[in-house]
Order: structure tokens, then sequence, then C-alpha cells
């Protein structure tokens, strides 16, 4: 699996610890090796403006997802890559919305992006309950099982379950 990660904004963001946080939800999740996943760290008039063009919304949110190719839907025996989309953060709604500490919220973006991207959706109860527990078992496994950052503790940055993501 590949992972880029490109940050277009000022805000402090720890890049590696996001990118194996995605190299995380993928393996977890079955992705293809092949697959490959676009995260762009952006300010809030990027997102913004991304957020009226492509979702009607007026303002910067914290995370915006843009599916491609589907997993689901790959030929196991072709070896050509495929894209799975791409996942827009934006650090500085992250920081103001955090209940904790801000890496925290972004991890929380990240896998709730990860996931849409995968099919998930949360309109409806079912739909939420379901997608906000995956949200907060990834992270759970990732952080409980990181050698390389330290974990957050078990609560840092709150859970996915209660809170309302785009």
């Amino acid at each position: 699996m590949t992972v880029e990660l490109v940050d277009e904004q000022r805000e402090p963001v720890d890049h590696e610890r996001l990118r194996a946080l995605a190299e995380h939800v993928l393996a977890a999740e079955g992705v293809p090796a092949r697959m490959a996943l676009a995260v762009r760290c952006v300010d809030r008039d990027a997102i913004a403006a991304l957020n009226q063009e492509h979702m009607d919304g007026q303002g910067p949110t914290d995370v915006l997802a843009f599916p491609l190719d589907d997993p689901a839907a790959l030929d196991p025996e072709d070896p050509v890559p495929a894209l799975l989309g791409d996942v827009v953060l934006c650090p500085a709604v992250a920081r103001e919305q955090a209940a904790g500490e801000p890496l925290a919220e972004l991890e929380l973006l990240l896998v709730h992006g990860i996931l849409h991207l995968l099919g998930h959706d949360h309109a409806e109860e079912h739909e939420r309950h379901v997608m906000f527990a995956r949200t907060d078992a990834l992270l759970g496994a990732f952080r409980g099982g990181d050698g390389a950052g330290g974990t957050l503790g078990g609560t840092a940055g709150g859970t996915a379950e209660g809170r309302e993501r785009s």
C-alpha cells in the first residue's frame, strides 16, 4: 500500500504518525496492497472551497473524502495499481474542535475519511453505529499497539461514537 501525504498548510502535523495510521487502517480493512491513498492537509480556505465545490457545503469542514477505485471491484489477478481515493484534512478545524489533543482529533478524522472511501456512511442510525464503532476499534488497535510514537491513552481525543462527522 502506498500512502502519499501532502501538507499544504501551517498547523503542526505528525506526518509519520498519520501515514502509519493510514497504513494500519488499510491493512486492517483488507485493502489490496496495490491500492494507493492520498492524504492532503489543507488550510481553512482550501477545505471551504472543496466543501463548496463538491458537497455544496458552506465554510470550512474538518474532513472530506473523495473515493476513486472500489477495492471490491478489483480483479485480484490484475497487477495494475489502483487509487482508493483522497482524504482531505483541515488541521486548523481539527484543532478548534478537539476535545483534547489535536493529533488525536486528526487521527479520528483520518480514520473516518478512510472508512468513507471504503463505503461506510453514517446517514442512518445503524450505519452511524457501525462506522463509529469501527473507527473506535481501529484507533484503539493503533494506539494500543504503537511503539514508535507512544500511545495516546485510552480516551485521548475521545471516541467516534456519539460524535458527528462529515
